[in-house]
């Protein structure tokens, strides 16, 4: 090969640089950019956590637990597009619009109304006419209630209501109602394939969206209060003495507050939101994690990698948290799925009693409490059930492959 064009590229890549470095002198935006884009490329596991990947993976039954959970979250936080009662795109007369993001009047196409139904016969004959309508897999939201629904002929002739069972599970008859009407319903999309609750909503689209927000509440929760609770842990067991004891004497009168009737209080007094559970959960979830992170402190403190920091001049917060917690997150983070899974249950639990979110939200702990006042719709409860069961046992396997995974004995064998 010729030297001259490994001169001529080495040239040009020299000059690429130089263009890059001047452009990250005079845009800070595009310097930010490029440091995050070299430290992604650049991003390798050390040789102790790639150990403890290939043990996560190792279990199986983990690691697809992890991938599938994974997947299903993702798509929850995308469910406006696959479940929604707003067509994701519409073109009217030459011009494109997505309802899916903005709340069009109706008197743009029309009618009146500050806000357009899209799901209103004038409104779809008027749109479909001047255009068309790109739909969500599934057009209904959490709150939709289903206007098309002909109901259900029982053997005496009168006509059920709500909730209905979904058509696959039935085979009355439906009771009259206009063609157009019947028209709708069977149109794709439109087909409520677990059913419709008792206030004639969706069941597909109220798991799709109660599970979104379980997942939502519990992960925000879990990262705040173990956040609280390892620092709190931390200081107790980096300083022991007079600290440890006062922490402690605290931490045991504060574990003992009745949590459920600070709630009933609570409800009492203010409308019960998802800020606000969140924040009286918080009250007591962060307690969680303090006794194991004090232990590993307690332990560690009198290590000479320790005593070696303190001769160096190191200050107690690098010492803590530079040194002494990257040890002590091992045992922690096999605590985190369960953690997780613990503020799952007690959002649902919460909602089952009626004391978590306001009436109307998706909660699945509500999809429970219907299925338990209308025994004759076992799909509301089934369908509650099996989606939390499958979401806690998914969140256990998780946790007891990163237990494996964590553990010192499989690491260093």
């Amino acid at each position: 090969m010729s030297p001259t064009p490994t001169r001529a590229g080495s040239a040009q890549s020299d000059q690429l640089e130089a263009t890059a470095a001047k452009r990250q002198v005079s845009d800070p935006f595009f310097g930010y950019l490029s440091r995050v884009g070299r430290g992604i490329a650049n991003f390798k596991l050390t040789p102790i956590n790639r150990r403890r990947w290939d043990n996560f993976k190792s279990n199986r039954r983990g690691y697809w637990s992890l991938i599938l959970f994974g997947t299903l979250f993702i798509l929850s936080l995308f469910a406006e597009f696959i479940a929604n009662d707003k067509p994701i795109m519409v073109r009217y007369k030459g011009e494109i619009l997505f309802p899916v993001f903005v709340d069009y009047p109706e008197s743009k196409f029309g009618g009146f109304l500050a806000v357009t139904d899209y799901k209103d016969p004038q409104n779809i004959g008027e749109i479909e006419s001047n255009g068309w309508m790109l739909w969500p897999p599934i057009r209904y939201s959490y709150s939709t209630i289903n206007r098309d629904y002909p109901r259900r002929k029982a053997a005496d002739g009168t006509c059920l209501g709500f909730p209905a069972p979904p058509p696959w599970a039935t085979k009355l008859p439906d009771c009259e109602a206009p063609p157009d009407q019947i028209a709708r319903y069977k149109t794709w999309g439109n087909t409520n394939w677990l059913g419709i609750d008792d206030q004639g909503r969706d069941v597909v689209a109220r798991v799709i969206y109660g599970f979104r927000i379980s997942v939502l509440f519990g992960l925000i929760l879990t990262i705040i209060a173990s956040t609280i609770g390892i620092i709190a842990g931390a200081v107790q067991g980096y300083f022991g003495g007079v600290v440890d004891l006062f922490m402690q004497r605290f931490l045991e009168i504060w574990t003992s507050i009745p949590t459920l009737f600070v709630l009933l209080i609570i409800s009492s007094l203010f409308i019960p939101g998802f800020w606000t559970l969140l924040c009286i959960l918080l009250l007591f979830e962060w307690v969680g994690l303090v006794g194991v992170v004090r232990a590993e402190f307690l332990r560690g403190r009198n290590l000479e990698y320790v005593r070696a920091a303190r001769a160096l001049g190191l200050s107690n917060a690098s010492i803590m948290f530079k040194h002494l917690l990257p040890n002590a997150m091992v045992a922690t983070m096999t605590f985190l799925p369960f953690q997780f899974s613990g503020a799952i249950g007690s959002l649902t639990a919460l909602d089952f009693l009626g004391l978590g979110l306001p009436p109307g939200s998706p909660s699945l702990g509500e999809l429970l409490l219907q299925g338990k006042k209308h025994l004759e719709a076992p799909w509301l409860g089934v369908s509650g059930f099996v989606v939390i069961a499958m979401t806690l046992s998914l969140l256990i396997f998780i946790g007891e492959a990163a237990r494996d995974a964590l553990d010192p004995r499989k690491t260093f064998r």
